[in-house]
């Protein structure tokens, strides 16, 4: 039986850092079975305690940074942009052996010595610093003016610091063979890719489909719900229901044709047979990965899909959805036009999207950082 320092030892071999957690995201839920595997404690810019009540994270060890305690944090910590990476360079980590950083902005940046093994799961490299730059300016109205100087001034300090911080990462993880592209291009490194957890058992297959299809997002720019509204008011003899909102919910209903239902937030199960019953998904963002896409497969639900980014590696064109080549609503609705065309079998649909399941990743990611500790040890 471990003594109590020898327990202690043991819980703080591993340390996992996170950029920020003010609620429950697709890049969470990677940091939930991270930590179901190593345990830890977690370091983090913010959290909202709110918003991770009754979530897995309720009662974690959890240490926020200064940003914390600076005014309106919590729900605009984005403002304190400047600050993130002073700010992950805060922790010490001293303690721990190993450190795994979940990361999607600075969290791989954090300060580590020669005796720590660092594993960085990159979901992206920060997107609004690089390939997003011209358009988050754009949608920020920050192009001209004081207010687009300051941001362009502090985005290119991020840039050169995102690069900077790179050689504190042992080892990169990707989330998708689009994500290790972009880690190669923008860091000069290799990264291994581990397919992000889906909870494919949460959503059971469903054979029948009704005649309607669906989409379901946070209703932000870049993720183009619009361009799939405009397709679909253009075809007024197909339904589509719309599940999400957002700051463009308003933006998006005023185009909705009378073909077109927009049911704002919905709880999951709600979402859940929606997607089951309908008759595609359609996806027209550029994603990392795209987790949605794969919970639509996994109920026997194809997936019509721009064809950039990590949906390319989820969905098999033809077998379990169609693509569309460009994010117009003519390229849209002539995928639609296709999709009518063929016969999936759900079945085949639900077996791609196990390919992706929590007991897939949980295995492949313990079995990588396992070996790389082990190599660790004997050097």
């Amino acid at each position: 039986m471990l003594s109590k320092e020898d327990l202690m030892d043991k819980l703080n071999q591993f340390a996992l850092v996170h950029d920020w957690l003010p609620l429950i995201g697709g890049a969470e839920k990677v940091l939930e079975a991270i930590h179901q595997l190593y345990g830890g404690p977690i370091y983090t810019l913010i959290q909202h305690p709110e918003n991770l009540r009754n979530s897995y994270f309720e009662g974690k060890p959890i240490t926020s940074s200064f940003i914390q305690k600076l005014p309106f944090a919590k729900n605009k910590y984005r403002n304190y942009l400047a600050l993130f990476p002073y700010a992950i360079e805060q922790f010490d980590l001293r303690q721990h052996e190993v450190i795994i950083s979940s990361s999607y902005a600075v969290a791989k940046g954090v300060i580590t010595n020669a005796n720590q093994l660092h594993i960085c799961y990159c979901h992206s490299p920060v997107r609004y610093a690089w390939d997003l730059y011209h358009q988050y300016l754009e949608e920020a109205n920050l192009q001209r003016g004081i207010k687009g100087m300051v941001a362009k001034t502090i985005l290119h300090y991020l840039r050169n610091w995102d690069i900077a911080s790179v050689n504190r990462v042992d080892y990169f993880i990707a989330n998708s063979e689009y994500i290790a592209k972009r880690i190669k291009k923008l860091y000069r490194r290799e990264a291994t890719v581990i397919y992000p957890p889906v909870d494919v058992d949460k959503f059971e297959l469903c054979k029948q489909k009704e005649e309607f299809y669906v989409t379901a997002s946070r209703m932000v720019p870049y993720k183009k719900i619009d361009l799939i509204v405009e397709a679909f008011a253009q075809m007024p003899d197909k339904k589509l229901v719309v599940i999400g909102d957002g700051p463009d919910f308003n933006k998006i209903k005023a185009k909705a044709s009378a073909n077109i239902e927009l049911l704002g937030y919905q709880p999951f199960e709600v979402l859940k047979s929606y997607m089951q019953r309908a008759k595609a998904f359609v996806f027209a963002a550029e994603e990392d990965f795209g987790i949605i896409p794969v919970e639509a497969q996994a109920c026997g639900t194809p997936v019509i899909a721009y064809n950039r980014g990590g949906v390319k590696e989820t969905v098999i064109n033809l077998e379990t959805g169609v693509f569309f080549q460009k994010q117009k609503t003519a390229s849209i609705i002539a995928a639609v036009s296709e999709f009518e065309k063929l016969k999936l079998s759900p079945l085949v649909i639900r077996q791609n999207a196990v390919r992706f399941s929590r007991l897939v990743f949980m295995e492949k990611f313990k079995n990588f950082v396992d070996s790389k500790y082990t190599q660790f040890r004997q050097e």
